[in-house]
């Protein structure tokens, strides 16, 4: 029986991890947009809700680690871990080193929290349609072209 030849294997195996490679560079190209647009968003909804938005460093992590933006929407307190990357994003926003109470997340669940989020974004939008105008309530007809 002739020697088995490893080469064309290699080959493969090399073809392989090239092509899960760029699927990867997809992959983290992908999170960073979103990562991006994730604190852009938290961003302006800071800014729409200046009486209650806080950033305070998470259980003494420090300027340098990770954040808590902490607002009230809703009624309710929400908060989302902040990146160090992403703080510049926050200069708006009064920062507090914080007392105790402000360092641990005692906010509602992850789950509580969108749900609440889903809850308050339907109110909000059948309110915009029971205040408004009832020209702002159909939409415009065009004119017939001949």
């Amino acid at each position: 029986m002739p020697p088995h030849n490893p080469s064309p294997d290699l080959d493969g195996c090399r073809q392989e991890v090239a092509r899960w490679q760029r699927h990867a560079d997809s992959f983290e190209r992908e999170l960073t947009r979103v990562s991006f647009e994730r604190a852009h968003l938290l961003a302006w909804l800071a800014a729409l809700h200046p009486s209650s938005a806080v950033v305070t460093p998470v259980g003494g992590a420090g300027p340098d680690g990770t954040h808590l933006l902490r607002l009230v929407a809703g009624g309710r307190q929400l908060s989302w871990r902040i990146p160090p990357r992403d703080i510049p994003f926050f200069g708006h926003v009064p920062y507090t080193e914080g007392a105790a109470d402000h360092q641990r997340r005692d906010g509602p669940t992850a789950a509580e929290q969108a749900a609440h989020i889903r809850r308050h974004v339907r109110l909000l939008a059948l309110e915009g349609i029971l205040f408004a105008a009832p020209a702002e309530r159909r939409p415009q007809a065009r004119p017939a072209e001949h």
